[in-house]
This record gives C-alpha cells, sequence and structure tokens, in this order.
C-alpha cells in the first residue's frame, strides 16, 4: 500500500468524520503541499502529531497528487471508517490453552469490560450464578453508576427449575438492587412427557452497543479454568438487537422477576 493512502486511512480511524470532513475542504483550497502548515491547527490538539508528520512526508513524497485528489481520499477514508464503525466490530473470545493462534482472554475479563462500560442499561443472562466475586463486584459498581442492572437465571429445582444451586437467591443477596428474572413454570408441556426447559444461554448486553455472546456461566470454573468460547460485538445492530429481544422477554411477560 502506498504510505500516503496509508496515512490517510490511519486517519480515517482516528479523528471524528466532521473533522475529517474539514481537513479535506481546508486541504483541496491548497494551491500545493508547500502550503500545508497553514492548515496543520485544523487537525486538532487530539490528533497525533506523528501521524501529522507522516501525512506530510508521505504526500511531499507523492508529488503526483494533488490537494483536490488527497482531499478526495480523506473523504473517503472517513466514510468508509463510519461505515465499517456502524456495522460493528466481533473479537473472538477463547478460554483455556494456548496454541498462539487464537488470542486468549480470560471470559472474567471480557465480561468485567462489558459491565464496566454500561452506563444505564446491562442484561446478564446465565445458566448459574456460582462464587465469582469479581462479577459482583462489578455490578454493584454498575448499579453505584445509576445503571439498571437485569439477570435471567435457571431457577433450582426446588422452584421447578433444572439445577440444584439456588443462583437466583445468591444473586439477590450480592446484588440486591438487580432485577432478577427467571422463566415462568412450565405449562402442561412436562406432564406430556416433554424434556424440561431451561435458561441455558449465556450473554451480557450493556446498553444495546456491546454484547458478550459465550459458552460459560456465571462461575469460578468457567471464569478461571474451563475451555470456553465467546464473541463480543462492538456497535452494529446485533447488540442492539439482542438487547430489544430481552427487553421484549420482560414486557410481554415471559421472563418475571422474583
Amino acid at each position: 500500500m502506498n504510505d500516503l493512502w496509508r496515512v490517510v486511512a490511519e486517519l480515517g480511524l482516528e479523528l471524528h468524520p466532521q473533522r475529517m470532513v474539514a481537513i479535506a475542504e481546508k486541504i483541496a483550497s491548497l494551491r500545493s503541499i508547500d502550503e500545508i502548515g497553514s492548515i496543520k491547527s485544523s487537525f486538532g490538539p487530539n490528533a497525533d502529531p506523528d501521524l501529522i508528520c507522516r501525512l506530510e512526508r508521505a504526500w511531499r513524497e507523492t508529488a503526483e497528487i494533488g490537494p483536490r485528489e488527497l482531499s478526495a481520499a480523506l473523504k473517503c477514508a472517513s466514510a468508509t471508517s463510519e461505515l465499517a464503525s456502524s456495522r460493528g466490530s466481533i473479537e473472538l473470545v477463547w478460554t483455556g490453552p494456548s496454541t498462539g493462534l487464537v488470542p486468549v482472554r480470560h471470559t472474567e475479563q471480557v465480561l468485567c469490560e462489558v459491565i464496566d462500560s454500561a452506563r444505564y442499561r446491562l442484561f446478564l443472562v446465565s445458566f448459574v450464578a456460582y462464587d465469582v466475586q469479581s462479577i459482583a463486584k462489578a455490578l454493584r459498581g454498575a448499579v453505584g453508576r445509576q445503571v439498571q442492572v437485569d439477570v435471567l437465571l435457571e431457577t433450582s429445582s426446588a422452584h421447578g427449575g433444572s439445577v440444584s444451586y439456588d443462583s437466583v437467591k445468591v444473586m439477590k443477596e450480592s446484588v440486591p438492587s438487580a432485577n432478577i428474572y427467571v422463566w415462568k413454570p412450565e405449562n402442561e408441556n412436562t406432564a406430556l412427557g416433554y424434556a424440561r426447559r431451561a435458561v441455558h444461554a449465556k450473554c451480557a448486553v450493556a446498553d444495546g452497543a456491546l454484547a458478550f455472546i459465550t459458552s460459560a456461566n456465571l462461575s469460578t470454573a468457567a471464569m478461571e479454568r474451563n475451555m470456553e468460547l465467546g464473541v463480543m460485538i462492538k456497535g452494529g445492530s446485533l447488540p442492539d438487537n439482542l438487547d430489544r429481544h430481552l427487553d421484549a422477554l420482560v414486557n410481554t411477560g415471559i421472563v418475571e422477576t422474583v
């Protein structure tokens, strides 16, 4: 890749689209690269100075590119970056043995990142919640920031669920301000011989903007010892769709508070 286009692409990723358009229009008004010093203040105080120097150096080394061509390239880079951001990014999250081929991140680290990013709404779903002090602490921190914390869990067998451990009781004790939900009791299907249903999904969604979908339960084993796989999705429509889906489960009464 031509170094000038690489720097243009990097600027598109770093600077706000409106800032990029302002810079592009200033560059379009120049007569040559020799006048670039007059518009350097347009990059703003937060732009990487090294990146600006690289742009100037690369442009000087590419004499055939005129101001209007560079201006158009900057606008295209900004539009491409904005479009890519709207589609979201996906990160693979693997907890377990390392092969060097896939980055290893502890599930606990990623889940805390999602919880800490929440500013107004957080929704967690898990089969069980068992002895994860760091997660409970992060959730209490979210409550302290006035974040609405909703947690959907599988009920214990004592209450008609599929697990012996009472995660609902533990979560209510650990994070008293959280809204705890369970799937409504089964209907006549159980009596007819159908297998017992369960809340087996595991995910976390912050503000409809960041989602973590994982194989891991909220347990110490899943956070630290097990082989677990998940994806973290930033931006795009998927986190918002998942958030609205979980919200609809609450609003339609499919899941209910305890």
